[in-house]
C-alpha cells in the first residue's frame, strides 16, 4: 500500500493556497498604496486654493512694501540693496514703516509664505541693447570675440522686425534648416530662455558657471549639436545674469552687479570697483553723485545716459507652504515713478 498520491495532492493544494495568499497580499498592498496616493492627492487638492490665495497675498504684500519704500523720507527717490524690499533688514532705515516686519516666514491661515523681491533694472534690457552692449556682455561672459560678433548679429536679427539679415546674422531660413525646424521670431524677446533658440547661443553661455546644473532638453541637445556645442566650455557668468526682457532700459547703479556695469560702453573695471565701494558706504541718491568718481565730464555724461538710481520693474517670488505642501509663485510688478502709490501686477504664474 502506498500514500504518495495523497501527499502530492496535499502538497499541490498547499502551494495553491500560498500562491493565493501571496496574490491577495500583493493586491492588498497595491490597494493600500493606491489609497495612500489618492489620500495625498485629495489633501493636496484641498490645499490648492489656500496655496493660491497665499501666493496672491504674498504678491500684494510685496506691492505694499514697494509702495511704502517710496514714503521713507531718508530713502525716497532711489532704490538700493540695503533697503527693506531687497534685504529684509530694518536696522538701516530710520523711522521705517517696516519695523518688526519680515519678508520670510510670514504666517497666514494654516501656513506661511516668504517673498523675495528683485529689481529688474539691475540688469540690461536685452530688447533695448545695441550692438556695443551685446558685444560687451559676451566679453564679460568670456565668449571669443570672433564668435561673439556673429551671435550679437543673430540676436539683433531675432528681435528686429523684418527678414533683412544683418552682417553674419541669422534669419528664418537658417532656423528652418534645423532639426526640428522653427521660425525666427522677429519680435522682442518675452522670456530670456528664448536665447537658447538663437543661433550660436549654447546652454553654458546662457547659464554660465552653473550650466551643468541645468541639463539641456532633448531639443536643446539636438540644436546645440547642430551649432557645434560640445559642452566643454564653462563661462564665469551667464547671459541670464546680465539681461532681462522687462525693465525701463536703464541700469540701476545701486543694484547692478559688476558684470552688468561692465557692459556699459566706456565703463572699465577700475570705475566699476569704485562704484561698488562707494555704494556700499552710501547708495547713490542721484546720478549727480557720480561726480565723486573723478571721471572726465564727457565720459561721465556718456555713462550716465545708461544709468538710473531708481527701479520700475520688480520680480516677486513667493514660496508658500500649507500643511507640508509647497508652491512657488512668480509675479512681475511695475512701479509708477510718477505716482509712487501705484504698483501694478503685470504677470502672475506658478510652478
Amino acid at each position: 500500500m502506498t500514500i504518495t498520491p495523497q501527499i502530492r495532492r496535499s502538497g499541490i493544494a498547499l502551494v495553491i493556497v500560498m500562491i493565493c495568499i501571496a496574490v491577495l497580499s500583493i493586491l492588498a498592498a497595491a490597494f493600500a498604496f493606491s489609497m495612500k496616493v489618492e489620500t495625498k492627492l485629495a489633501q493636496n487638492a484641498n490645499s490648492e486654493t489656500e496655496l493660491l490665495w497665499m501666493g496672491l497675498s504674498g504678491v500684494e504684500y510685496a506691492r505694499w512694501v514697494l509702495v511704502q519704500q517710496t514714503t521713507v523720507a531718508e530713502e525716497r527717490g532711489f532704490d538700493a540693496l540695503n533697503q527693506f524690499w531687497a534685504s529684509g533688514d530694518t536696522t538701516s532705515v530710520s523711522n521705517s514703516p517696516f519695523q518688526g516686519m519680515s519678508l520670510s516666514g510670514y504666517p497666514l491661515g494654516n501656513g506661511h509664505f516668504s517673498i523675495k523681491i528683485t529689481d529688474l533694472e539691475r540688469k540690461m534690457n536685452i530688447n533695448a541693447a545695441n550692438m556695443q552692449f551685446l558685444q560687451n556682455a559676451f566679453n564679460v561672459v568670456g565668449v571669443d570675440a570672433g564668435e561673439s560678433s556673429q551671435i550679437t548679429s543673430a540676436i539683433i536679427d531675432w528681435i528686429d522686425i523684418g527678414d533683412d539679415r544683418g552682417a553674419n546674422g541669422a534669419e528664418d531660413d537658417d532656423y528652418m534648416a534645423l532639426d526640428p525646424p522653427y521660425h525666427c521670431k522677429n519680435k522682442p524677446i518675452d522670456d530670456m530662455a528664448e536665447l537658447l533658440l538663437i543661433r550660436g547661443i549654447t546652454p553654458d553661455m546662457y547659464w554660465g558657471g552653473v550650466a551643468t546644473n541645468h541639463p539641456p532638453s532633448k531639443f536643446q541637445s539636438r540644436l546645440s549639436a547642430r551649432q557645434g556645442f560640445t559642452g566643454q566650455n564653462m563661462f564665469r557668468v551667464g547671459l541670464k545674469d546680465i539681461f532681462t526682457p522687462i525693465s525701463s532700459g536703464k541700469i540701476n547703479i545701486n543694484t547692478a552687479s559688476p558684470e552688468v556695469l561692465l557692459t556699459i560702453p566706456m565703463m572699465d573695471e577700475n570705475t566699476v570697483s569704485e562704484i561698488i565701494r562707494l555704494r556700499s558706504e552710501m547708495p547713490f541718491h542721484r546720478l549727480n553723485d557720480l561726480g565723486s568718481l573723478g571721471m572726465n565730464s564727457q565720459v561721465l555724461q556718456q555713462i550716465s545716459q545708461n544709468l538710473t538710481v531708481q527701479s520700475t520693474a520688480f520680480e516677486v517670488q513667493v514660496d508658500a507652504e500649507v500643511a507640508g505642501y509647497h508652491r512657488q509663485y512668480t509675479a512681475i510688478v511695475g512701479r509708477d515713478l510718477r505716482d509712487p502709490r501705484k504698483a501694478v501686477v503685470l504677470t502672475f504664474s506658478w510652478k
